[in-house]
C-alpha cells in the first residue's frame, strides 16, 4: 500500500512529511488505531480537519491530539509539510 507521504521513525517518533505536489485524491479521511500527538515542524496553508468541524490552519509547533478512531484529515497547501507523530497506548 503506498502513502501519500514519505515516514522515517526515530526514538519512538514518526517523522512525516508530505509534499507539496501530492494529489489531493490522495489525502483521505481515516481513523487512527492509538491516540497520536501530532506536533507541526514545517508547513505553510496546510489545513486539519476532524469530523464534523471546520477545518484549521496548521501553525508550526502547535500540537493536535487525536483521539483513536476519530475521522479526521489535512487538507493541502503550497508547502512541503512535516509533523512529528507520537502514538500513545
Amino acid at each position: 500500500m503506498e502513502f501519500p507521504f514519505e515516514q522515517e521513525e526515530k526514538y519512538g517518533k514518526i517523522l512525516r512529511t508530505f509534499l507539496p505536489d501530492v494529489d489531493v485524491e490522495e489525502l483521505k479521511w481515516h481513523q487512527d488505531l492509538k491516540d497520536r500527538k501530532v506536533k507541526v515542524i514545517e508547513g505553510d496553508d496546510w489545513l486539519f480537519q476532524f469530523e464534523d468541524e471546520l477545518p484549521n490552519k496548521l501553525l508550526t509547533n502547535q500540537e493536535i491530539f487525536i483521539p483513536k478512531f476519530v475521522w479526521h484529515r489535512v487538507i493541502k497547501g503550497n508547502t512541503k509539510l512535516v509533523v512529528e507523530i507520537v502514538e500513545l497506548d
